[in-house]
């Protein structure tokens, strides 16, 4: 296998953390029996992070190979069991951290570098020539090897391509669209929950203003509630509209209208958007308000569909 780019620890200051790695842990007991031996590295066995299978390898003594002589040596191993087993062309992009355990501190120290490697056919490995001069893992004051055994570990994040990707396109000067509704007959229709107005077409898209005299959840009670709804079938498949909206109860005695302003996406999953508490009903039913005439009241919508969002 080929070897990654190997960063010596000179470069890297290591640094420590409370936090076991979350992927991988393996003690090594007797490490000066394995130091002896005439293996030249350890191989763990397989285990998985990020959907696909790895071994983490130490080396003792150090990959001479590599130049890491009088130095622990560790490298990542992604399996590829077959060339069946990837796709032509495959990839891998992962963010990988090598950890060594010091006992005395309880701490697990790496060059959290956060880093991102590169696997593919040709490169299938990465690792660490000079992980660890010998020197200091040996030193029993740093806690590394204590009691002849040590611990080595590995977390491997895995980035892949975002599921849910958008873009939006926006709509070079989109015109402003009006729609007006004479709400009549209020106080006789005070008590009702909710009243659906026409369906009117603006931006090529159907619409409909949705009205509770009486409010609806929190303005229950207490005030009207006014909603612009898209009609979902208006709209095509997987598509936001991207709008710009105000509502209003027309004051129609002196102009100080009552009205809320919104940026909104609608979509089949989200078809309204409004205000609760429009208006208290305490100031709608006030003569001197002008919100009312002759029992009727005037609801307004002003929007512009800036921009449509769309996957990808």
């Amino acid at each position: 296998m080929n070897s990654g780019t190997l960063i010596p620890l000179s470069v890297r200051p290591m640094k420590g953390r409370k936090v076991p790695p979350c992927h991988f842990l393996f003690k090594i007991e007797s490490f000066s029996s394995l130091s002896k031996a005439s293996v030249e590295n350890y191989t763990s066995e397989e285990f998985e992070a990020g959907g696909y299978q790895w071994t983490l390898s130490i080396y003792p003594t150090g990959n001479k190979k590599k130049d890491g002589q009088d130095h622990i040596s560790a490298y990542l191993n992604l399996m590829v069991s077959s060339s069946s087993s990837f796709p032509v062309g495959w990839e891998v992009n992962a963010i990988v951290n090598l950890f060594v355990y010091d006992f005395l501190r309880d701490e697990y120290f790496s060059y959290q570098d956060a880093s991102t490697m590169h696997f593919h056919k040709l490169q299938t490995e990465w690792g660490i020539s000079k992980f660890m001069d010998l020197v200091s893992f040996n030193d029993p004051s740093n806690g590394f090897l204590i009691e002849d055994a040590c611990v080595f570990g590995a977390e491997i994040f895995v980035i892949k391509p975002p599921s849910n990707q958008k873009y939006l396109s926006m709509i070079h000067e989109p015109p402003l669209l009006y729609y007006r509704w004479k709400f009549d007959y209020f106080s006789g229709r005070l008590y009702s929950d909710k009243y659906v107005s026409d369906r009117f077409l603006a931006g090529n898209y159907g619409w409909y203003l949705d009205f509770y005299p009486n409010g609806h959840v929190e303005g229950k009670g207490n005030s009207v509630s006014l909603f612009l709804t898209v009609d979902i079938s208006s709209i095509p498949s997987n598509t936001k509209l991207y709008v710009q909206c105000i509502l209003r109860v027309k004051d129609q005695i002196k102009g100080q209208h009552a009205e809320t302003k919104f940026y909104h996406h609608f979509s089949s999953l989200h078809p309204t958007w409004g205000s609760t508490k429009l208006l208290p009903l305490a100031t709608i039913n006030d003569p001197t308000k002008g919100f009312l005439e002759a029992d009727s009241c005037i609801l307004e919508t002003e929007f512009k569909v800036l921009g449509l969002v769309k996957a990808l």
